[in-house]
C-alpha cells in the first residue's frame, strides 16, 4: 500500500509535512501518526510544522507531539511566519509569531 502522508525533518526543529497517495482522512490520520512515530522524536523546547495538513491530520499530529515539546508552532504562508499553536513554555504565548 502506498503511503498517504509523509513527515520528515528539515534542519533541527522543522517537521516537513506532505500528502502522498490519495486517500480519505480516516487512513491519512493513521499514516501521519505512524510517520511521526518512525522519527522517534525525543522532544525538546520547540518543534515547527511546515506543509499541508487536513484538519484531522493537524489535530492528530499536534496531540502526538504536543506532549513532548514545550512549544509547537505551525507555518502560516500568508504571514510567512510560524504561529505558536501549543505552548507549555512561559517564553512563548499562543499566537506568537516566529521566523
Amino acid at each position: 500500500m502506498e503511503k498517504t502522508y509523509f513527515v520528515k525533518f528539515i534542519g533541527d526543529d522543522i517537521l516537513r509535512l506532505d500528502f502522498g497517495a490519495p486517500a480519505q482522512n480516516d487512513q491519512i490520520v493513521k499514516d501521519a501518526v505512524a510517520a511521526v512515530d518512525t522519527l522517534n522524536l525525543k522532544g525538546g523546547k520547540m518543534i515547527k510544522l511546515n506543509g499541508p495538513a487536513s484538519l484531522p491530520v493537524a489535530v492528530a499530529l499536534a496531540h502526538e507531539i504536543g506532549h513532548i515539546y514545550g512549544t509547537v508552532a505551525v507555518f502560516d504562508p500568508k504571514l510567512g511566519k510560524y504561529v505558536v499553536a501549543i505552548s507549555h513554555d512561559p517564553e512563548y504565548s499562543l499566537g506568537d509569531l516566529i521566523d
